[in-house]
């Protein structure tokens, strides 16, 4: 075990608020832990005040601060933080990821934005709807790179925990060399792919 498990965290003191993820509004809360939880490390976290890319972090609930997590970078994996990453390439998708448990199904779901009071969402399983994402995007020369920021993890109608998918276009990265954008790129790409291989047995 990585002395990740002992680090304290202490949110009195200044912190990267980018990294403290209020769950207040969140009815469900453990099925909402659990949930995200499946993300850990599989999907990457930004920090728009810092413009960094977080690829290697725990997540973190601690029982004294509330309803609140934090997501704790691994300290020692510097290299895991990508550095540079501008809030002009990043943007929302309206794409949202859901436990297939809520709804009877298994592993992951994909589904259009919701809205609470309004009707159900219909969902595809995550991996098929993914591959058909992958390769729309490619017919158009372009990527499809998935990522996770504060605000993100929602849920729907006070029981179903979701999250609300960004995504990074590394090609507005304009400050960035077309290595370190090609780097970006295949480290968001290979925990994807992560990803997609779990997602039919991912559950919480």
């Amino acid at each position: 075990m990585s002395g990740m498990e002992h680090q304290e965290v202490d949110l009195n003191r200044p912190q990267n608020q980018d990294l403290i993820w209020d769950m207040n509004s969140i009815a469900r809360r453990e099925l909402a832990e659990r949930f995200i939880k499946l993300f850990e490390n599989r999907l990457c976290v930004y920090s728009e005040s810092v413009r960094q890319l977080y690829t290697n972090y725990n997540l973190h609930f601690p029982s004294d601060q509330g309803r609140k997590m934090v997501v704790l970078p691994n300290p020692y994996a510097f290299h895991d933080t990508l550095h540079g990453i501008e809030i002009a390439a990043v943007r929302q998708t309206g794409l949202c990821v859901l436990p297939g448990v809520v709804l009877g199904k298994p592993g992951l779901l994909l589904a259009t934005q919701m809205k609470d009071g309004g009707p159900a969402p219909k969902t595809m399983p995550f991996k098929q709807a993914l591959a058909q994402i992958i390769s729309n995007q490619k017919k158009i020369g372009d990527v499809f790179l998935p990522i996770m920021m504060k605000g993100d993890l929602r849920e729907f109608d006070q029981q179903m925990p979701y999250i609300h998918l960004h995504r990074l276009q590394v090609q507005k990265l304009t400050r960035l060399s077309s290595f370190e954008r090609d780097d970006i790129q295949l480290t968001i790409t290979r925990k994807l792919l992560a990803l997609y291989r779990q997602a039919d047995s991912l559950g919480c």
